[in-house]
């Protein structure tokens, strides 16, 4: 074990300004209901199946169900009346260990989810921090472990092991809506998102109210989780860390256990501040 604390590394790239908006063009509503866009929606929703919602609805009932309700659906949508059905909490085990909290959104609420994705991803993946790999397009967990091997190779052989997972149970929705607003201007998309975070959790036949969390599981959950941590990827790099982050799991690479010790207490309080925060605090 080293006695002197690693120097640091030179940060790959410029953190994103949080002060200055960098919002998308306003007509992102019509791009996320045109028609090509739905239509792909629906195929991939059909294609990854997947347990019903609180209505009892499968994906293989979700199209004919559009062809006899998309009118009213879509008018709902644009006057800003449209309601997302409560998640379906389920809890399932971790392979490292535990059980993990999922909220299963009804088929439509889940197609819709996914044009938000399909649209949205262009808009904040660009500006994603490059040691972040999961949930993104052209990303690999393959890539995220040899990029963990480099660190290593090159003696940050100490690893400070950040599960994230909880984490999502207490984020406070307008510090994630702040986080949106960041790069989307579109009012209409930013209160379907909204209303997505507050449709709460029916658990045991009983509803309740969404007042915090981001419950994961829908086709949106993904690409918020990373908007919310992107934030932290920058810190890390602020600091001249080593790390590598798989949606909910940050690994960061140091050289002795000392600095390990002192990385995960910094970052820990980072964390708590954070996740309640309009705006990133520093380390």
């Amino acid at each position: 074990m080293k006695p002197e604390d690693p120097p640091p590394e030179q940060s790959i790239g410029p953190a994103p300004d949080d002060t200055a908006a960098h919002p998308a063009e306003a007509n992102l509503w019509e791009q996320v209901f045109s028609r090509e866009n739905l239509a792909k929606a629906l195929r991939r929703v059909e294609q990854n199946a997947g347990a019903a919602g609180i209505d009892g609805m499968g994906t293989e009932e979700l199209r004919p169900w559009l062809k006899d309700h998309w009118p009213l659906l879509r008018s709902e949508l644009d006057a800003g009346t449209y309601r997302p059905q409560p998640v379906r909490r389920v809890m399932i085990g971790k392979p490292s260990g535990g059980m993990r909290t999922l909220g299963v959104p009804t088929a439509v609420d889940r197609m819709i989810c996914q044009a938000l994705s399909q649209v949205l991803t262009p808009v904040f993946d660009p500006q994603f921090h490059p040691h972040s790999f999961g949930f993104r397009p052209g990303r690999s967990a393959h890539e995220a472990v040899e990029r963990a091997r480099q660190f290593i190779a090159d003696d940050a052989a100490w690893c400070v092991d950040l599960d994230l997972d909880s984490f999502f149970d207490r984020v406070q929705h307008d510090a994630l809506m702040a986080r949106v607003q960041r790069r989307v201007a579109d009012k209409q998309v930013l209160k379907l998102i909204r209303a997505f975070l507050n449709a709460g959790v029916m658990d045991g036949g009983l509803v309740h109210a969404s007042e915090e969390g981001t419950p994961q599981g829908s086709p949106l959950s993904p690409l918020l989780s990373n908007v919310m941590l992107d934030d932290l990827d920058w810190e890390l790099d602020r600091r001249g860390h080593r790390f590598v982050r798989y949606a909910d799991d940050v690994m960061v690479y140091v050289e002795s256990e000392r600095v390990g010790q002192r990385v995960c207490q910094s970052t820990t309080r980072f964390i708590e501040q954070w996740r309640r925060s309009r705006n990133p605090p520093h380390i």
